[in-house]
């Protein structure tokens, strides 16, 4: 029998490609267009993935594509450290107006979100003299040292790769489904000062208000409250990693516009610029401008071609409610995953904010047995029905939705009706036994 264009593909990949970047589905893109994707051998599948919570504006936005290819045609690489432009003014004036918090804001641009984290560090260090960072337990910031040291999962992102930069501590993150309450998590930040470094050597304190790989958890607004009193009574830097949770996919810009509450550094990368790479640190000007000439930048940051894109990605937001239609979404697939969990006791939570839900899948329905090959089956099978899924979580059993913000209806209706048929199939009595 002839071998496919994906097994083909599949098989140069495996020769040619480095072994430790992972592929969590053995198939090559041909073509995309908003929710839908075509691999190499014609087959049509609804994506909800959107590379990760890249695409909340879809797959190939007109609007996005327009505003690349004009730049195209003008400039697509100076360095802006070296020959300025006008996109990257343009990006960082509109982020200082959409970032919440008062007073005066400025903006750096970087590539990757694992950028804009170690960026943040860096300048919180700067403004305050100190050393020590604060990040909590299931939290993912990036790859690079700085952010894995800060990312509270080992496997598969740590292992085999300390000794990690030092004066970062880990608290646990308020999960009241495993039973972490915030009393929990804020007095294990003061332990953190009482066993390990005193409150006034902390430079900065990073959290994200949905955390993303760790498992989609919602930090209660009371836990971000308490949080930003703390930053402020011993002046530390409360850095938002808004990387997974901005750019429109909670129903607002910015997660933490849920909880009024700001950040005094907030990073932004994924979305925001509908698939092209941007990242992005916003924050007070007088923190931002604590660097000195030259300690902030990088060779393609800020590309101006990325940030014609990511002002086009704003434009979209602005004229095509896609707050709105995100928090309709999330409705949407919060109401059918609440069905499927009634049906099934291996759905112990289905959680969210606006379209950014998953559902935890455990064995019972117990959370101290998570369900981490019930949810690989699931993720499997999906993709053989024609859908893309993704996992996530510390024990991996937790099934996240990404599915772009402009979505039709039915298409995302598709979409959940083969995860409501793979879970039947998977969930049937002997089914996994039988596999």
């Amino acid at each position: 029998m002839d071998q496919s264009r994906n097994e083909a593909l599949m098989a140069r990949r495996n020769a040619a490609v480095a072994r430790g970047v992972g592929m969590a589905n053995p198939m090559f893109a041909e073509r995309a267009e908003n929710a839908l994707l075509w691999d190499v051998d014609g087959r049509r599948y609804i994506d909800f993935a959107g590379g990760i919570a890249v695409l909340n504006t879809g797959h190939r936005h007109p609007k996005v594509l327009a505003a690349a290819r004009a730049q195209l045609e003008r400039v697509t690489h100076t360095c802006f450290q070296v020959v300025g432009y006008e996109p990257y003014v343009e990006l960082a004036e509109r982020l200082n107006k959409l970032a919440p918090g008062p007073g005066p804001k400025k903006t750096l641009l970087m590539s990757t979100g694992a950028e804009a984290v170690e960026n943040a560090v860096k300048i919180a260090r700067a403004h305050t003299g100190r050393p020590g960072v604060i990040s909590f337990s299931g939290g993912f910031h990036g790859r690079t040292l700085m952010a894995l040291a800060l990312t509270g999962k080992v496997a598969p992102y740590k292992a085999g790769f300390g000794p990690m930069p030092p004066e970062v501590f880990h608290a646990p993150f308020p999960t009241a489904l495993h039973g972490v309450s915030v009393h929990d998590s804020l007095a294990a930040v003061e332990r953190i000062f009482k066993c390990d470094i005193e409150a006034q050597r902390v430079a900065a304190l990073i959290v994200e208000p949905v955390q993303g790989e760790g498992g989609f958890y919602v930090a209660p607004k009371d836990f971000l409250v308490r949080l930003r009193e703390l930053c402020d009574r011993h002046g530390i830097v409360m850095i938002a990693d808004e990387i997974q949770s901005g750019a429109g996919r909670t129903g607002r810009m910015f997660a933490m516009e849920h909880y009024d509450v700001a950040g005094d550094l907030t990073t932004v990368a994924k979305s925001i610029a509908g698939g092209f790479p941007v990242s992005a640190v916003v924050g007070r000007a007088d923190i931002m401008d604590a660097p000195a000439p030259g300690g902030l930048g990088g060779t393609y940051a800020g590309n101006p071609v990325a940030c014609a894109a990511a002002c086009a990605v704003l434009d979209v937001f602005e004229q095509e409610g896609i707050f709105q239609r995100a928090a309709d979404l999330g409705g949407r697939i919060t109401s059918r995953l609440s069905q499927l969990a009634a049906r099934h006791p291996e759905v112990a939570e289905v959680r969210g904010l606006g379209a950014m839900v998953a559902m935890e899948l455990c064995e019972g329905g117990d959370p101290d047995r998570p369900a981490a090959d019930l949810t690989r089956a699931l993720t499997a099978r999906a993709r053989e029905l024609g859908l893309i899924l993704l996992s996530c979580g510390v024990y991996g059993n937790v099934v996240r939705i990404l599915v772009p913000v402009t979505a039709e209806e039915a298409v995302v209706d598709e979409g959940l009706g083969i995860i409501d048929r793979a879970l039947g199939e998977l969930c049937a009595p002997g089914a996994r036994k039988r596999a």
